[in-house]
């Protein structure tokens, strides 16, 4: 299951840390890996799944990068 699938009850409640954001991007790699398989299977249909939960933790991310402009120096450090 997804670390960004949170309850209804749960959200906006939740503690955004360095530790989630990277369990979500390492999540997000192994999906890529999944969907590219399951494509060059000729599964396509098998892999949509994937793609929403990678869809999904990607507005996620995006999400939190909106919410916290930080300058490109301070991510680089």
């Amino acid at each position: 299951m997804s670390v960004a699938f949170v309850p209804d009850w749960l959200r906006g409640k939740a503690q955004v840390n360095q530790e989630t954001i990277q369990q979500l991007l390492e999540e997000n790699d192994q999906l890529i890996r999944c969907i590219v398989e399951y494509q060059n299977k000729g599964r396509a249909n098998e892999c949509v799944q994937y793609q929403h939960v990678l869809h999904r933790n990607l507005i996620y991310l995006a999400t939190i990068a909106d919410a916290n402009p930080t300058s490109p120096s301070k991510i680089m450090e």
